[in-house]
């Protein structure tokens, strides 16, 4: 079948189902009255009208329904109005199944019971033209009665099923919708695993490589300052060049104390510390090495904000940090008319845990994509006189604090680091 001819079908909303229906209606049509030609054209509005009620749903799903129910309670009562005597007395009387079982797929029991009380008014309004010429018996009565007992009966079966499918739709959704989170949790705890061992892993080679390096670089500086000791009188070159050995050993054995601050592990004094007091001290310090940065500071901190065990110090390392970057982000000269940093505190829950997040957020260039997956390796760095340590001793910190730490992609310019600690360990 060509494309094009799928294509009309499943604009239409054709299947077997609409197949039958058009069968059974056209089977009404070849009843009596055969001749009457209002009846064969009210049940081909219904037909039509079935097929399109799809549409008018999708396009008005507030009202739509409620349309759909009232045109089809019209349409059956002209059917009645034109195959019977006196309408009420009509073998038709049956379609008005139709708005009823409709009403009580679509509403609420309540609604459906109302609406199901509307055909049946529209049903008995044959019966007042009927009482104006004919004497109706009790028998009669008790069979109309009975009929709109059987509309009702229908409605409430119909509803019932309707009601427990929509009611198991919603639990499939809200299951559907934890397993999502689920997902997404599991994902972000194997990519904390891989990272964990990532930094394990590291952290030994760095260790070995760190004490290794230390006695060498003694020896070095030892001979660069006995060197420079004798000879600064005597030989002013040979002296300077020993005070380049000196400085520069000191910055290798500085680079070797980060080394090992990365791969020791830290001894944690965990006390009740209030988050916010510790991220005004981390940025008075990182605004120190930045005088004339011209940055906006928002902050936005939740009020009587829960304290969380955290060690001060190493807190405020992992904020100095991500401060101090921050703003050398915003020093960069990618055209940023407004230099804005956003530090945000509110309490949160991650995993079902309660505690603190913080945001830091900048208005800088931010992290290109394909490197938002490294830039908590160690040793990674965009910066040409970076180590590739300073982020990789962050989420080592906030790790041993039982937190987490991302980096959101959700930001439409700049970097946004979201750390959480939980308020117990």
């Amino acid at each position: 079948m060509p494309d094009r001819e799928r294509s009309a079908i499943r604009d239409l909303h054709l299947s077997w189902i609409d197949l039958i229906w058009l069968v059974f209606l056209g089977g009404l049509a070849l009843f009596p009255p055969i001749d009457e030609i209002h009846k064969q054209v009210i049940l081909l509005a219904i037909v039509v009208f079935q097929f399109f009620e799809g549409w008018l749903i999708g396009r008005l799903p507030s009202r739509g329904p409620a349309y759909s129910v009232l045109i089809k309670i019209l349409l059956a009562t002209l059917l009645l109005d034109h195959t019977g005597e006196m309408g009420i007395d009509s073998n038709y009387y049956p379609i008005y199944f139709l708005p009823v079982v409709s009403a009580a797929i679509y509403f609420d029991t309540i609604a459906a019971l109302a609406w199901t009380t509307a055909a049946s008014l529209a049903y008995l309004s044959f019966l007042y033209p009927a009482l104006q010429e004919y004497e109706v018996s009790p028998e009669g009565y008790n069979i109309l009665a009975i009929r709109v007992l059987f509309f009702f009966v229908a409605a409430i079966l119909v509803n019932r099923f309707a009601v427990e499918n929509r009611r198991q739709v919603r639990r499939l959704q809200d299951l559907s919708g934890k397993l999502e989170e689920t997902n997404r949790q599991l994902l972000s705890t194997e990519a904390d695993a891989r990272r964990a061992e990532r930094l394990a892993a590291l952290g030994q080679l760095s260790a070995g490589l760190a004490h290794e390096i230390r006695n060498p670089l003694a020896v070095i500086k030892g001979s660069a300052d006995m060197l420079n000791r004798k000879v600064a009188g005597s030989e002013p070159l040979v002296a300077e060049l020993a005070g380049y050995i000196s400085s520069e050993v000191n910055r290798l054995n500085a680079l070797v104390v980060r080394f090992l601050d990365f791969a020791r592990p830290l001894k944690l004094e965990l006390r009740p510390q209030r988050i916010s007091e510790i991220v005004d001290r981390a940025l008075e310090a990182a605004s120190a090495s930045f005088p004339n940065a011209e940055v906006k500071i928002e902050r936005q901190y939740t009020a009587n904000l829960p304290e969380v065990p955290a060690d001060p110090q190493l807190c405020e390392q992992v904020f100095v940090n991500l401060i101090t970057n921050a703003f050398q982000a915003m020093q960069m000269p990618d055209g940023t008319r407004e230099k804005t940093l956003r530090l945000s505190i509110e309490p949160e829950i991650s995993n079902g845990e309660p505690g603190v997040g913080v945001v830091v957020e900048d208005s800088g260039p931010g992290v290109a994509p394909e490197l938002r997956e490294q830039i908590f390796n160690p040793f990674f760095t965009s910066k040409k006189d970076g180590v590739g340590l300073g982020l990789s001793i962050v989420a080592k910190i906030v790790d041993d604090h039982r937190g987490t730490i991302r980096l959101e992609n959700n930001t439409p310019r700049g970097a946004r680091f979201h750390v959480f600690f939980p308020e117990a360990v």
